[in-house]
């Protein structure tokens, strides 16, 4: 259960900031959502920014969401990684890869010889490792990812991170676990 009470499933206001994020959303409200409007002003803020993150960058799909499921994992917050590895598979990812995250150093560093990620991944991966656990970037790695990707595609990149950290953090301070496995 999360630690507060979600607002009812069917909240009718404010209107306008539901139907942006409904629109978002492909015409539902996550639990995420919901929590979120407790605070319309911070839901607004974060549709708009999320929003932007998942559909108005360059940053390619793939990458992105291997990202953003390395934060998942590191951060322990089940609820972003259920929410995004299907998006990650779709993507054109591998449940092997899904799989790989149960140990994102591992999965970078390579130290088995048998990762399922490419180098410019590794590199996305150690990126996001650092960033999220040490919050300064590892000259090499940032090397490594500035290596691999145009210049805003790398800015985009941190910013990602950056957000999804946001993103995990809230998840797990409030307790939000599954879409599907508690009373909503």
């Amino acid at each position: 259960m999360p630690r507060i009470p979600y607002p009812p499933a069917d909240l009718a206001e404010p209107a306008e900031l539901l139907q942006a994020i409904r629109r978002r959303r492909g015409g539902t409200l996550l639990r995420l959502d919901r929590m979120l409007l407790h605070s319309p002003a911070f839901a607004a803020g974060w549709n708009s920014l999320l929003g932007a993150v998942r559909q108005q960058l360059q940053l390619d799909a793939g990458l992105r969401e291997l990202a953003i499921c390395a934060v998942a994992r590191l951060n322990r917050a089940d609820y972003e990684f259920e929410q995004h590895a299907p998006e990650f598979l779709a993507a054109g990812g591998t449940r092997a890869q899904l799989d790989a995250l149960a140990d994102v150093h591992e999965a970078f560093t390579d130290k088995a010889g048998n990762t399922p990620f490419d180098s410019t991944q590794r590199a996305i991966l150690a990126l996001a490792y650092d960033m999220t656990r040490k919050v300064d970037i590892d000259d090499a790695h940032f090397a490594a990812a500035q290596a691999a990707l145009p210049r805003q595609q790398l800015v985009e990149l941190i910013g990602v991170v950056a957000a999804y950290n946001m993103v995990s953090r809230f998840l797990v301070a409030l307790g939000l676990h599954s879409e599907h496995g508690e009373p909503g």
